[in-house]
Formats: C-alpha cells, structure tokens, sequence
C-alpha cells in the first residue's frame, strides 16, 4: 500500500505544485464560460491565489457581480487538485508590482499601467488533492495486478482539506 497522506502533506504537497508550476484552470462555477489556463500567483499564508486578467473578461466580470464560486483546477506528475473558494477582482498595485514578470508582460502588452489591468483573488477554502507516489513502471505494475486480481490499484491518496 502507498503511504497514506496527512491533511497537512496533502496541503504542502499542493502548494509547493502551484508555486512550481503555476498554471491551471481557472473558472467561476455555474457561470455558463468554460474554465480558462491562467498563472496563478500563491499567497500560503492567506491560501490565496492571485491572477493577472483585463477587467472586462469573463472571469472578471463574474467575480464583480457576485457569481465568484472560484474554481482551480491543477494537474503535474504527482499531483492533481481542484480548489475551490470565493473569486473577486481587485486591483491591488502592491500585488501587481510584486508579481509582474516577463511571463505576465507577453500577455500584456499596454503594461501594468493599463487601466483595464486588473487582479483576481481566489481566495480557498477547500481542496480536493490526488497524490501519486509512483513512477511509470510501478504505475503499469499496478494496473496489470489490478487486473489479474480484480483489486484496486495502489498509486497514490486522496485527501479532502479544509483551507480555511
């Protein structure tokens, strides 16, 4: 059997995936727009995540009206998550200094001083996270005795976490 995860792993294990790879799928749940690849910019200590985006998008339109049911959605390697949690727009300067880089500039061309430049904040509240300990051929392994067996295979935990 694979090591079972803690709460506390699990939560670790996600946010060092969102501050190494960054991008996933963002969306408002139930808004009717499908979910959008957006770089999110992780604050641990607040479980917040942050977004470049145009004031008049999809995106931040829901958030301003009230629809912010936020959704990310990030899958690496090892790790597969879906975080939910209140999405709003907010143009927060200090955060968009910090944060601005060459990535965000190519998407952005008018700069971090156009006025329809704005930030989302995801602000978490819960995760689910799939976490898989093991490579290739294990992975194989596991699905041939699986099926020579008819048990489950053994690649990886699930946990539930509250980020509040």
């Amino acid at each position: 059997m694979a090591h079972e995860v803690t709460q506390a792993e699990a939560q670790d294990r996600l946010w060092d995936a969102v501050e190494k790879h960054q991008i996933g799928m963002l969306g408002v749940s139930g808004d009717g727009h499908h979910y959008q690849p957006m770089t999110a910019f992780l604050e641990r200590e607040t479980n917040q995540l942050w977004f470049f985006t145009y004031e008049d998008t999809d995106l931040a339109r829901s958030a301003q009206t009230g629809r912010g049911e936020g959704v990310f959605i990030l899958q690496t390697r090892d790790v597969y998550a879906c975080i939910d949690g209140t999405l709003r727009m907010e143009r927060d300067r200090t955060r968009m200094d910090r944060y601005w880089n060459a990535h965000v500039a190519a998407w952005y061309p008018e700069g971090k001083d156009d006025p329809r430049l704005t930030m989302l904040c995801l602000d978490a509240t819960d995760a689910a996270v799939w976490i898989s300990e093991v490579g290739p051929v294990r992975y194989a392994w596991e699905i041939a005795r699986a099926n020579a067996t008819g048990r489950t295979p053994d690649v990886g935990d699930r946990r539930d976490i509250n980020l509040h």
